[in-house]
């Protein structure tokens, strides 16, 4: 008995009493400690606490704090990662020319900023259920708002909807609010983030679009099912971290980060690293020229 009770409670997850105590907890604001014998995982990540005034009872922790402190540690190990990742990119890539290319790929690169753009077009129009789309930086272009704009509605046209996540900056950018005055909340939906992100277009989770590499007009089109869906986690795994953006318009309070908070309080924006962007085949001049939002 010793050992199955043992077995039920080494897993990563939360064990069936666990999950009941727990919404008990949050209903009700507290729980026995006694209770708590049934399920020590509650305890062993730190879901409840005790009660400073009574040492009888158990304190929950609220659901989305928990959350948050939960995905840090996989969120630095996809950091990581994307790291890895970027460094075997930089290293092999020039060798890609080398090799003739399969008769069925799944990863090919294309090059040149026309060639980049019809084939994002493509994918929109041939989009049926939803496109995931990570861009750095906080502004766009006009050119910029009106290529997205048209690949946006293709993907909504056909029945689809547009997950965006930007950085923080990107509340405060009138082109910004003027792209999502032109669609609805029930087709898009956006969230920001202070981390310093790269470009990333994933379409029905079946195709993915990368820079292929920094200052280059080149782009990465990947259609393997296991990085695609790798691709898709990562995405997950920031989005869970980024800030709802409601309808785009309202500017919450966002926190400030630690270097951040000895500045001027009058600049509550924070502000990305400077760093060259990674652009899918663009020039600066036309950086995500024509790519969804």
């Amino acid at each position: 008995m010793t050992s199955n009770t043992a077995g039920a409670h080494a897993v990563d997850g939360l064990c069936e009493s666990a999950t009941a105590l727990y919404a008990t907890a949050l209903r009700e604001g507290r729980v026995a400690r006694s209770d708590l014998v049934a399920a020590p995982c509650l305890v062993r990540r730190a879901l409840v606490h005790p009660d400073p005034n009574d040492d009888r009872w158990m304190l929950p922790l609220p659901a989305p704090a928990a959350l948050t402190r939960l995905l840090i540690p996989f969120a630095r190990e996809v950091s990581d990662h994307l790291s890895d990742a970027a460094a075997l990119l930089d290293t092999l890539l020039p060798f890609a020319s080398l090799a003739p290319p399969p008769s069925d790929p799944t990863i090919t690169v294309i090059h040149g900023n026309d060639r980049i753009m019809d084939s994002l077009r493509e994918a929109s129009r041939a989009a049926r259920s939803e496109v995931l789309t990570a861009q750095p930086g906080g502004n766009r272009m006009v050119t910029n708002l009106r290529a997205g704009l048209e690949n946006a509605q293709a993907v909504i046209e056909a029945g689809g909807r547009l997950r965006h996540l930007y950085q923080h900056p990107v509340r405060y950018s009138r082109r910004f609010a003027a792209y999502l005055d032109h669609l609805g909340p029930e087709h898009l939906e956006v969230r920001t983030m202070e981390q310093a992100i790269d470009r990333l277009i994933v379409f029905d989770r079946e195709t993915a679009y990368l820079p292929a590499a920094p200052g280059t007009e080149s782009a990465l089109v990947i259609r393997h099912p296991a990085l695609v869906r790798y691709l898709v986690h990562t995405y997950e795994v920031l989005w869970a971290r980024a800030t709802p953006s409601q309808d785009g318009h309202q500017r919450p309070h966002l926190p400030l980060p630690h270097r951040q908070t000895h500045a001027d309080p009058r600049r509550h924006q924070p502000h990305p690293p400077r760093r060259p962007p990674r652009r899918l085949g663009h020039r600066r001049g036309r950086a995500r020229r024509g790519l969804i939002p």
